[in-house]
């Protein structure tokens, strides 16, 4: 009698799936240290999937795969277990966004014609007195501006490069690690812990590729063979991380450090810095002639003894 309750018993109180995991992994004389190991699964996530307590679970997702992560390590069928965590009530729904309802204005609070005429003649009277101020500047303004010294020689700025939209995305694993590939819609494109060196093509026409990972520092990605930036440090989980062609260029643009701006060359010298000034000799002037001294004759004196001199 004893013996054909025992079936009813186990049909009216079924194992839990943290039950089942638990004595799977005992069964193989496995700890949760080792199931972490082999699964890249935070413990105290482990241990909350054995007691049932998904309240610590970044989100159902997350829950979800981790079970099958488990399931898989220890033997049992992912897939059922992964469809007991799903309807488990006790499976923290995913955050839904409230969206406001628009309301239409009250017509009352709405301005007046009046009101609004006035606006719209005053909005016309500022742009045309703006027309007849550039106007009236193109007219004054005839004289050329300065021009700039030959010497001086612009810098042709160096083109920023844009982000190509289109090309192969390709994910690969340098360990083991569990990624999620979901569109915009929510539709899961791809779900399973990559082995190292296991590769990922993301299909060219997702709508809105996303990504979901335990340790994003564990994947490489590139686009048409070129890597990009890491998508996180591996500190922390990533959820909803856009993966299309055109937002990882993008990400590698804005991580790629500005070009140094390209040094003027050195202005040679100008002719008028180095010519010579040419000294005009002074005009010429004739030498000056010296005036003739003239020395007074003295008058002859009269002989002693000696008569007058006879009249002429």
């Amino acid at each position: 009698m004893d013996e054909e309750q025992a079936p009813d018993q186990a049909s009216l109180f079924p194992k839990s799936t943290g039950d089942k995991l638990r004595e799977a992994r005992e069964a193989q004389g496995l700890t949760l240290a080792d199931i972490a190991n082999r699964t890249r699964v935070p413990t105290r996530h482990l241990e909350a999937i054995e007691n049932g307590d998904y309240s610590s679970m970044p989100s159902p997702t997350y829950a979800i795969g981790f079970a099958k992560s488990y399931a898989r390590a220890v033997g049992l069928d992912e897939r059922a277990i992964a469809d007991e965590v799903r309807n488990n009530p006790q499976l923290p729904l995913p955050p839904v966004t409230d969206y406001e309802a628009y309301q239409p204005r009250d017509a009352k609070r709405l301005p007046s014609f009046g009101l609004a005429a006035v606006a719209g003649l005053i909005g016309v009277l500022v742009v045309v007195m703006v027309i007849l101020w550039y106007g009236a500047g193109l007219f004054r303004g005839s004289e050329q501006p300065p021009a700039p010294p030959e010497n001086a020689i612009a810098a042709a700025p160096e083109p920023t490069p844009t982000p190509v939209s289109g090309g192969q995305v390709t994910l690969t694993a340098t360990d083991s690690v569990w990624v999620k590939i979901h569109d915009a819609t929510g539709k899961t494109l791809f779900e399973k812990t990559m082995a190292a060196g296991e590769r990922y093509d993301v299909p060219g026409d997702a709508n809105g590729p996303m990504i979901d990972a335990g340790r994003p520092d564990k994947i490489q990605v590139t686009v048409n063979g070129s890597a990009m930036p890491p998508l996180g440090d591996g500190r922390v989980a990533i959820q909803d991380v856009p993966i299309g062609a055109a937002a990882l260029q993008a990400r590698g643009v804005a991580a790629a450090p500005a070009a140094a701006p390209a040094a003027a060359p050195a202005a040679p010298p100008t002719p008028a810095a180095t010519a010579r000034a040419i000294k005009t000799p002074p005009a010429f002037q004739p030498a000056a002639v010296p005036t003739p001294r003239v020395t007074p004759t003295p008058a002859p004196q009269p002989t002693p003894g000696a008569g007058p001199a006879p009249p002429p």
